[in-house]
């Protein structure tokens, strides 16, 4: 009974309800912080390029370029996940989970050891590499079995690669003595974002949203069965690689921008599927949404929580994250039906 009324609901109410809500979590995460600004502070912001108030400075040179990082890093890592749980049928995807993570940011650590002298767009290219071999090597390994992928084979083949990046990743910031300069990079969070490596980031993420939307309908019908899309006569390596691809520009732009961010590629798509169903056409697009709002959500906790100090986004999604993952573990992945 319960399913037919959410069902009775057309899409369109569910996406004009999810827009409010991000707009009203981005007028929060403008409007609260360390120092106090208003309303007509914001405004001022974002109409008068001419008023140099410190209060409006700091609006449009901070916390714009800030939230407007959360806004797609969040919709990127969402769709990520949505993508990864769809294309593996696996409910515990998560681009923090199989890989893609860690691989970046491995490949940010020996960027910055070896060639010192690179520049954003550089570190970026490196982060998408290394998103693709992380991503391969799990993928890879999850094949060696006869049987091909298994959730659980997933899941366990990408902690251990995982891991194994970070380490690698941590001992290269020791041994060549750029720790600190790596943990910038890598800490989760979102300080010092600035509208140069916003230029350099947004374009490939809004290139990966958009493909993936294109690919919606396919992805749907190889989320139900890989039997049933070759039998549709969909051209299912094709479809894969393509989605692979987007992954990696998705995430690799992400670390690149906020560094390792966990959990949020894991969360919202559960909780979006739980209210539009199936079908990646309502998924993908809810995702980017849900996903900006609560990325919006946790940096805004991450910066009132204990101001003026910073607690790390990472942290925050962590804490929400965990129990959230051991929950759909004791479903059994009933959710993800």
């Amino acid at each position: 009974m319960m399913k037919e009324k959410k069902r009775s609901i057309p899409f369109i109410y569910k996406l004009i309800a999810s827009v409010c809500i991000f707009i009203g979590m981005f007028i929060a995460a403008v409007l609260f912080g360390a120092a106090d600004t208003t309303i007509k502070d914001v405004w001022l912001a974002l109409t008068s390029p001419a008023d140099t108030n410190a209060k409006i400075s700091l609006i449009r040179e901070i916390r714009l370029p800030r939230e407007i990082g959360a806004i797609f890093v969040g919709a990127a890592l969402s769709i990520t996940g949505a993508i990864m749980q769809g294309m593996t049928r696996n409910p515990l995807a998560d681009p923090g989970l199989l890989g893609l993570t860690s691989g970046a940011q491995a490949a940010l650590a020996i960027t910055i050891a070896f060639i010192p002298s690179a520049n954003y767009f550089g570190i970026m290219i490196a982060c998408f590499i290394g998103a693709a071999v992380g991503a391969t090597i799990v993928f890879g390994i999850g094949q060696l079995k006869k049987g091909g992928f298994s959730p659980l084979r997933i899941i366990l083949a990408g902690s251990a690669v995982s891991t194994f990046l970070l380490a690698v990743s941590e001992g290269i910031g020791i041994y060549f003595k750029i720790s600190k300069d790596v943990s910038m990079w890598t800490a989760g969070g979102l300080i010092g974002t600035t509208w140069n490596q916003l230029q350099v980031i947004v374009p490939f993420i809004l290139i990966g949203i958009i493909t993936s939307l294109f690919f919606s309908r396919q992805l749907t019908i190889l989320s139900l069965s890989e039997e049933v899309a070759v039998g549709l006569g969909q051209k299912t390596t094709t479809i894969k690689t393509v989605l692979f691809i987007v992954t990696i520009l998705l995430t690799g732009a992400s670390v690149a921008l906020v560094g390792n961010m966990a959990f949020i590629g894991l969360m919202v798509p559960h909780i979006v599927r739980g209210i539009v169903g199936t079908d990646y056409r309502f998924i993908l697009p809810m995702s980017a949404i849900f996903g900006a709002s609560f990325m919006l959500f946790a940096d805004t906790l991450g910066r009132t929580i204990n101001a003026p100090y910073e607690t790390p986004v990472a942290a925050i999604m962590a804490m929400i994250g965990l129990p959230f993952f051991l929950f759909i573990m004791r479903k059994g992945g009933r959710m993800f039906s």
